[in-house]
Protein backbone atom coordinates (compact mmCIF):
# COMPACT_ATOMS: atom_id res chain seq x y z
CA UNK A 1 0.00 0.00 0.00
CA UNK A 2 1.49 3.37 -0.88
CA UNK A 3 1.90 6.10 1.38
CA UNK A 4 -0.37 8.59 -0.05
CA UNK A 5 -3.11 5.59 0.36
CA UNK A 6 -1.39 5.31 4.35
CA UNK A 7 -2.11 8.85 4.93
CA UNK A 8 -5.69 9.48 3.24
CA UNK A 9 -6.61 6.94 6.08
CA UNK A 10 -4.99 8.28 8.83
CA UNK A 11 -5.97 12.06 7.81
CA UNK A 12 -9.53 10.23 7.84
CA UNK A 13 -9.89 10.41 11.45
CA UNK A 14 -10.71 13.64 11.68
CA UNK A 15 -11.85 14.09 8.49
CA UNK A 16 -15.88 16.30 8.14
CA UNK A 17 -16.52 13.86 5.72
CA UNK A 18 -16.79 10.92 7.55
CA UNK A 19 -19.94 10.42 9.40
CA UNK A 20 -18.88 9.81 13.01
CA UNK A 21 -16.96 13.04 12.90
CA UNK A 22 -19.69 15.73 14.09
CA UNK A 23 -21.14 13.16 17.04
CA UNK A 24 -17.38 12.65 18.07
CA UNK A 25 -17.17 16.52 18.26
CA UNK A 26 -20.27 17.38 19.90
CA UNK A 27 -19.72 14.40 22.37
CA UNK A 28 -16.33 16.30 23.39
CA UNK A 29 -17.87 19.39 23.34
CA UNK A 30 -20.31 18.57 25.54
CA UNK A 31 -17.41 17.09 27.87
CA UNK A 32 -15.32 20.46 27.49
CA UNK A 33 -18.57 21.70 28.17
CA UNK A 34 -19.78 20.28 31.41
CA UNK A 35 -15.89 19.98 32.17
CA UNK A 36 -15.23 23.72 32.59
CA UNK A 37 -18.55 24.90 34.31
CA UNK A 38 -18.22 22.63 37.23
CA UNK A 39 -14.51 22.62 37.53
CA UNK A 40 -14.29 25.98 37.94
CA UNK A 41 -17.48 26.20 40.36
CA UNK A 42 -16.28 23.27 42.41
CA UNK A 43 -12.29 24.78 42.72
CA UNK A 44 -13.81 28.25 44.07
CA UNK A 45 -16.15 25.93 46.17
CA UNK A 46 -13.14 24.30 47.52
CA UNK A 47 -11.56 27.87 48.50
CA UNK A 48 -14.75 29.38 49.42
CA UNK A 49 -15.31 26.58 52.70
CA UNK A 50 -12.17 27.18 54.05
CA UNK A 51 -9.93 24.98 52.00
CA UNK A 52 -6.74 26.95 51.49
CA UNK A 53 -3.85 24.67 50.01
CA UNK A 54 -3.34 25.55 46.50
CA UNK A 55 -0.93 22.49 45.97
CA UNK A 56 -4.29 20.44 46.13
CA UNK A 57 -6.45 22.49 43.99
CA UNK A 58 -3.73 22.00 41.64
CA UNK A 59 -3.36 18.36 42.18
CA UNK A 60 -7.26 17.29 41.84
CA UNK A 61 -6.45 18.91 38.25
CA UNK A 62 -4.63 16.19 36.71
CA UNK A 63 -4.66 12.94 39.72
CA UNK A 64 -8.02 11.72 37.33
CA UNK A 65 -5.68 10.45 34.93
CA UNK A 66 -6.79 6.88 35.50
CA UNK A 67 -10.07 7.69 34.23
CA UNK A 68 -8.71 7.90 30.58
CA UNK A 69 -8.20 4.22 31.01
CA UNK A 70 -12.01 4.00 29.99
CA UNK A 71 -11.68 5.42 26.36
CA UNK A 72 -8.37 3.83 25.78
CA UNK A 73 -8.64 0.00 26.34
CA UNK A 74 -12.75 -0.46 26.56
CA UNK A 75 -13.30 -0.04 22.36
CA UNK A 76 -10.43 -2.36 22.08
CA UNK A 77 -10.95 -4.90 24.74
CA UNK A 78 -14.57 -4.87 25.39
CA UNK A 79 -16.35 -3.28 22.46
CA UNK A 80 -13.90 -5.08 19.89
CA UNK A 81 -14.91 -2.03 17.91
CA UNK A 82 -11.02 -0.60 17.30
CA UNK A 83 -7.82 -3.41 15.26
CA UNK A 84 -5.38 -1.00 17.16
CA UNK A 85 -3.81 -2.11 20.74
CA UNK A 86 -3.73 0.74 23.54
CA UNK A 87 -0.41 2.64 22.46
CA UNK A 88 0.80 0.85 19.57
CA UNK A 89 2.91 3.78 17.21
CA UNK A 90 3.82 5.34 20.80
CA UNK A 91 7.17 6.16 19.94
CA UNK A 92 9.85 7.50 22.32
CA UNK A 93 9.61 11.14 20.27
CA UNK A 94 5.84 11.07 21.43
CA UNK A 95 6.76 10.21 24.82
CA UNK A 96 9.03 12.34 25.55
CA UNK A 97 6.86 15.57 24.11
CA UNK A 98 3.95 14.11 26.30
CA UNK A 99 5.76 14.35 29.36
CA UNK A 100 7.68 17.51 28.66
CA UNK A 101 3.84 18.81 27.65
CA UNK A 102 2.42 17.55 30.61
CA UNK A 103 4.88 19.60 32.96
CA UNK A 104 3.84 22.79 31.36
CA UNK A 105 0.57 21.95 31.79
CA UNK A 106 1.04 21.19 35.43
CA UNK A 107 2.50 24.40 36.00
CA UNK A 108 -0.84 25.95 34.12
CA UNK A 109 -2.72 24.20 36.61
CA UNK A 110 -0.77 26.29 39.55
CA UNK A 111 -1.81 29.17 38.21
CA UNK A 112 -4.82 28.49 37.49
CA UNK A 113 -5.63 27.84 41.21
CA UNK A 114 -3.28 30.72 42.56
CA UNK A 115 -5.49 33.25 40.57
CA UNK A 116 -8.35 31.01 41.30
CA UNK A 117 -7.70 31.44 45.02
CA UNK A 118 -8.07 35.42 45.07
CA UNK A 119 -10.45 36.43 42.33
CA UNK A 120 -14.51 35.43 42.02
CA UNK A 121 -15.21 33.00 39.65
CA UNK A 122 -16.63 35.74 37.15
CA UNK A 123 -13.46 38.09 36.79
CA UNK A 124 -11.39 34.77 36.61
CA UNK A 125 -13.55 33.70 33.45
CA UNK A 126 -13.23 37.14 32.09
CA UNK A 127 -9.25 37.35 32.40
CA UNK A 128 -8.99 33.59 31.40
CA UNK A 129 -10.40 35.05 27.57
CA UNK A 130 -7.49 37.02 27.34
CA UNK A 131 -5.65 33.67 26.38
CA UNK A 132 -7.21 33.84 22.81
CA UNK A 133 -5.29 36.61 21.60
CA UNK A 134 -2.03 34.64 23.03
CA UNK A 135 -3.57 32.00 21.07
CA UNK A 136 -4.19 33.60 17.56
CA UNK A 137 -0.59 35.11 17.84
CA UNK A 138 0.99 31.45 18.48
CA UNK A 139 -1.15 29.46 16.54
CA UNK A 140 0.36 32.32 13.38
CA UNK A 141 3.63 31.17 14.70
CA UNK A 142 3.73 27.93 15.63
CA UNK A 143 0.97 26.32 12.92
CA UNK A 144 1.03 28.67 10.56
CA UNK A 145 -3.03 29.73 11.45
CA UNK A 146 -4.16 32.85 8.74
CA UNK A 147 -5.24 35.62 10.26
CA UNK A 148 -9.02 36.59 9.10
CA UNK A 149 -11.43 39.09 9.93
CA UNK A 150 -13.52 36.83 11.24
CA UNK A 151 -10.95 36.01 14.52
CA UNK A 152 -8.97 38.86 14.51
CA UNK A 153 -12.88 40.71 15.27
CA UNK A 154 -13.17 38.08 17.81
CA UNK A 155 -9.48 38.44 19.47
CA UNK A 156 -9.93 42.42 19.80
CA UNK A 157 -13.51 42.19 20.77
CA UNK A 158 -12.15 39.68 24.03
CA UNK A 159 -9.17 41.22 24.60
CA UNK A 160 -11.17 44.65 24.98
CA UNK A 161 -13.52 42.75 27.12
CA UNK A 162 -10.46 41.86 29.81
CA UNK A 163 -9.15 45.50 29.48
CA UNK A 164 -12.22 46.78 30.84
CA UNK A 165 -12.72 44.55 33.66
CA UNK A 166 -8.79 45.11 34.80
CA UNK A 167 -9.80 49.19 34.65
CA UNK A 168 -13.00 48.57 37.19
CA UNK A 169 -10.67 46.17 39.49
CA UNK A 170 -11.14 48.15 42.32
CA UNK A 171 -14.99 47.37 42.91
CA UNK A 172 -14.86 43.86 42.19
CA UNK A 173 -11.63 42.81 44.57
CA UNK A 174 -12.95 40.51 47.69
CA UNK A 175 -13.31 41.80 51.21
CA UNK A 176 -11.37 39.25 52.65
CA UNK A 177 -8.43 39.44 50.04
CA UNK A 178 -5.84 42.63 50.22
CA UNK A 179 -5.08 44.45 47.17
CA UNK A 180 -1.83 42.95 46.61
CA UNK A 181 -3.09 39.41 46.88
CA UNK A 182 -5.93 40.48 44.15
CA UNK A 183 -3.19 41.48 41.74
CA UNK A 184 -1.36 38.48 42.05
CA UNK A 185 -4.58 36.58 41.21
CA UNK A 186 -4.95 38.81 38.46
CA UNK A 187 -1.16 38.36 37.25
CA UNK A 188 -1.33 34.50 37.63
CA UNK A 189 -4.64 34.21 36.05
CA UNK A 190 -3.27 36.56 33.01
CA UNK A 191 0.14 33.88 33.10
CA UNK A 192 -2.59 30.79 33.24
CA UNK A 193 -4.21 31.75 29.93
CA UNK A 194 -0.51 32.86 28.35
CA UNK A 195 0.68 28.90 29.52
CA UNK A 196 -2.73 27.51 27.76
CA UNK A 197 -2.47 29.73 24.61
CA UNK A 198 1.07 28.18 24.25
CA UNK A 199 -0.13 24.37 25.06
CA UNK A 200 -3.46 24.48 22.42
CA UNK A 201 -0.84 24.98 19.36
CA UNK A 202 1.54 22.70 20.37
CA UNK A 203 -1.06 19.82 20.72
CA UNK A 204 -2.04 21.11 17.35
CA UNK A 205 1.33 20.41 15.89
CA UNK A 206 1.79 17.26 17.96
CA UNK A 207 -1.57 16.27 16.92
CA UNK A 208 -0.70 16.13 12.93
CA UNK A 209 1.22 13.16 13.92
CA UNK A 210 -1.37 11.58 15.57
CA UNK A 211 -3.56 9.50 13.30
CA UNK A 212 -6.12 8.35 15.96
CA UNK A 213 -8.55 9.66 18.78
CA UNK A 214 -7.75 6.86 20.97
CA UNK A 215 -3.66 7.85 20.82
CA UNK A 216 -5.37 11.38 21.48
CA UNK A 217 -6.38 9.76 24.60
CA UNK A 218 -3.20 7.70 25.24
CA UNK A 219 -1.32 11.36 24.92
CA UNK A 220 -3.31 12.72 27.22
CA UNK A 221 -2.94 10.64 30.06
CA UNK A 222 0.54 10.36 29.68
CA UNK A 223 0.60 14.32 29.84
CA UNK A 224 -1.68 14.11 33.07
CA UNK A 225 0.71 11.81 34.73
CA UNK A 226 3.41 14.48 34.29
CA UNK A 227 1.15 17.12 35.85
CA UNK A 228 0.59 14.67 38.49
CA UNK A 229 4.08 13.75 39.37
CA UNK A 230 5.00 17.74 39.77
CA UNK A 231 2.21 18.25 41.80
CA UNK A 232 3.27 15.40 43.63
CA UNK A 233 6.02 17.11 44.28
CA UNK A 234 4.79 20.24 45.89
CA UNK A 235 2.17 18.51 47.61
CA UNK A 236 5.44 16.72 49.12
CA UNK A 237 7.51 19.61 50.02
CA UNK A 238 4.22 21.60 51.00
CA UNK A 239 3.11 19.19 53.24
CA UNK A 240 -0.22 18.83 51.19
CA UNK A 241 -1.62 15.25 51.70
CA UNK A 242 -1.20 16.14 54.78
CA UNK A 243 -3.35 19.19 54.77
CA UNK A 244 -5.77 17.21 52.87
CA UNK A 245 -6.72 15.06 55.87
CA UNK A 246 -6.44 18.55 58.14
CA UNK A 247 -8.70 19.75 55.75
CA UNK A 248 -11.28 17.17 55.49
CA UNK A 249 -11.13 16.70 59.45
CA UNK A 250 -11.10 20.05 60.91
CA UNK A 251 -10.78 23.19 58.33
CA UNK A 252 -13.40 22.55 55.77
CA UNK A 253 -16.64 24.59 57.00
CA UNK A 254 -18.99 21.86 55.41
CA UNK A 255 -17.60 18.51 57.16
CA UNK A 256 -15.57 15.99 56.31
CA UNK A 257 -17.92 13.99 53.50
CA UNK A 258 -18.58 17.18 51.96
CA UNK A 259 -15.12 18.14 51.39
CA UNK A 260 -13.88 14.19 50.22
CA UNK A 261 -16.80 15.08 47.62
CA UNK A 262 -15.84 17.87 46.66
CA UNK A 263 -12.60 16.40 45.74
CA UNK A 264 -13.81 13.71 44.07
CA UNK A 265 -16.03 16.11 41.66
CA UNK A 266 -13.04 18.04 40.90
CA UNK A 267 -11.18 15.36 40.00
CA UNK A 268 -13.56 14.15 37.54
CA UNK A 269 -14.60 17.65 36.00
CA UNK A 270 -11.09 18.80 34.88
CA UNK A 271 -10.90 15.33 33.81
CA UNK A 272 -13.92 15.82 30.95
CA UNK A 273 -12.16 19.29 30.68
CA UNK A 274 -9.10 18.38 29.56
CA UNK A 275 -10.88 15.47 27.38
CA UNK A 276 -12.68 18.03 25.65
CA UNK A 277 -9.85 20.20 24.76
CA UNK A 278 -7.91 17.74 23.27
CA UNK A 279 -10.35 16.20 21.28
CA UNK A 280 -11.55 19.66 20.07
CA UNK A 281 -8.06 20.27 19.01
CA UNK A 282 -7.47 16.91 17.91
CA UNK A 283 -10.92 17.51 15.55
CA UNK A 284 -10.65 21.15 14.72
CA UNK A 285 -7.83 23.21 15.40
CA UNK A 286 -6.37 25.06 18.12
CA UNK A 287 -7.35 28.77 17.29
CA UNK A 288 -11.06 26.64 17.28
CA UNK A 289 -10.63 25.37 20.25
CA UNK A 290 -9.74 28.07 22.18
CA UNK A 291 -12.78 30.68 20.65
CA UNK A 292 -14.83 27.56 22.14
CA UNK A 293 -13.36 27.57 25.37
CA UNK A 294 -13.29 30.98 25.71
CA UNK A 295 -17.22 30.95 24.97
CA UNK A 296 -17.75 28.67 27.61
CA UNK A 297 -16.20 30.68 30.24
CA UNK A 298 -18.85 33.22 30.10
CA UNK A 299 -20.99 30.60 31.06
CA UNK A 300 -18.81 30.80 34.09
CA UNK A 301 -19.09 33.83 34.43
CA UNK A 302 -23.01 33.46 34.71
CA UNK A 303 -22.40 30.23 36.57
CA UNK A 304 -20.67 32.72 39.45
CA UNK A 305 -22.80 35.11 39.43
CA UNK A 306 -26.04 32.50 39.90
CA UNK A 307 -24.24 29.99 42.39
CA UNK A 308 -21.98 32.61 44.46
CA UNK A 309 -24.20 35.88 44.31
CA UNK A 310 -21.09 37.71 42.78
CA UNK A 311 -21.32 41.03 42.01
CA UNK A 312 -22.35 41.67 38.03
CA UNK A 313 -22.30 45.35 37.59
CA UNK A 314 -21.98 47.45 34.52
CA UNK A 315 -18.77 46.91 33.42
CA UNK A 316 -19.36 43.02 33.87
CA UNK A 317 -22.14 43.21 31.21
CA UNK A 318 -20.64 44.92 28.89
CA UNK A 319 -17.29 42.65 29.41
CA UNK A 320 -19.70 39.68 28.53
CA UNK A 321 -21.34 40.76 25.97
CA UNK A 322 -18.46 41.55 24.34
CA UNK A 323 -17.26 38.51 25.13
CA UNK A 324 -20.60 37.04 22.98
CA UNK A 325 -20.24 39.34 20.61
CA UNK A 326 -16.76 38.27 19.79
CA UNK A 327 -17.75 34.29 19.37
CA UNK A 328 -20.65 34.47 17.42
CA UNK A 329 -19.34 37.01 15.29
CA UNK A 330 -16.36 34.03 14.72
CA UNK A 331 -19.54 31.45 14.15
CA UNK A 332 -21.31 33.06 11.68
CA UNK A 333 -18.13 33.73 9.85
CA UNK A 334 -17.41 29.95 9.69
CA UNK A 335 -20.55 29.32 8.70
CA UNK A 336 -20.69 32.01 5.86
CA UNK A 337 -16.96 30.59 5.00
CA UNK A 338 -18.45 26.52 5.16
CA UNK A 339 -21.40 27.28 3.09
CA UNK A 340 -19.29 28.85 0.23
CA UNK A 341 -17.22 25.95 -0.18
CA UNK A 342 -20.22 23.56 -0.07
CA UNK A 343 -21.90 25.89 -2.20
CA UNK A 344 -18.35 25.58 -4.73
CA UNK A 345 -18.19 21.77 -4.34
CA UNK A 346 -21.62 21.67 -5.81
CA UNK A 347 -21.19 24.13 -8.77
CA UNK A 348 -17.93 21.54 -9.05
CA UNK A 349 -20.31 18.67 -9.27
CA UNK A 350 -17.93 16.92 -6.51
CA UNK A 351 -15.05 17.25 -9.31
CA UNK A 352 -12.94 18.93 -6.25
CA UNK A 353 -12.23 15.49 -4.42
CA UNK A 354 -10.45 12.27 -6.14
CA UNK A 355 -11.44 8.27 -5.90
CA UNK A 356 -10.00 8.28 -2.44
CA UNK A 357 -11.47 11.31 -0.83
CA UNK A 358 -14.84 10.15 -1.66
CA UNK A 359 -14.37 6.94 0.04
CA UNK A 360 -13.16 8.60 3.17
CA UNK A 361 -16.64 8.62 5.06
CA UNK A 362 -16.43 4.57 5.38
CA UNK A 363 -13.47 4.24 8.50
CA UNK A 364 -14.40 4.48 12.01
CA UNK A 365 -12.75 8.03 13.04
CA UNK A 366 -11.72 6.76 16.69
CA UNK A 367 -9.22 3.79 15.47
CA UNK A 368 -6.34 3.45 12.51
CA UNK A 369 -7.29 1.69 9.84
CA UNK A 370 -6.41 -2.65 9.57
CA UNK A 371 -4.10 -1.36 6.51
CA UNK A 372 -2.31 0.91 8.50
CA UNK A 373 -1.89 -2.08 11.69
CA UNK A 374 -0.63 -4.73 8.52
CA UNK A 375 2.30 -2.27 7.53
CA UNK A 376 5.83 -3.06 8.42
CA UNK A 377 6.98 -0.52 9.39
CA UNK A 378 6.08 1.80 12.24
CA UNK A 379 2.90 3.94 11.10
CA UNK A 380 4.30 6.78 12.04
CA UNK A 381 7.47 6.98 10.37
CA UNK A 382 6.92 8.40 7.14
CA UNK A 383 5.57 11.47 9.66
CA UNK A 384 9.30 11.55 11.48
CA UNK A 385 8.11 10.53 14.54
Amino acid sequence: MSNTTQTINEQDQKSVTNKRYLPLLLLNYGFLFLGSLSSSLLSKYYFNHKGSSRWVSTWVQSAGFPLLIIPIVVPYYLFKSTQRKPFTGFTPKILALSIFIGFMLGVNNLLFSWGNSYLPVSTSSLLLSSQLVFNLVLSVIIVKQKITFMNLNCVILLTLSSVLLALESSNDQPHDVTKTKYFIGYLATIGAGLLFALYLPIMEMVYKKVYCYAMVMEMQMVMEVAATVLASIGMVFDGGFTEMKREGYQVFDKGEKVYWATVVSNVVSWQLCFMGTAGMVFLTCSLTGGICMTALLMMNVVGGVVVYKEEFGGVKVVSTVMCGWGFCSYVYGMYVKNKMMKDRDDDDGGGGHDSDDKNVGSYNPIEMTQIVNSSSSSPLHHLGV
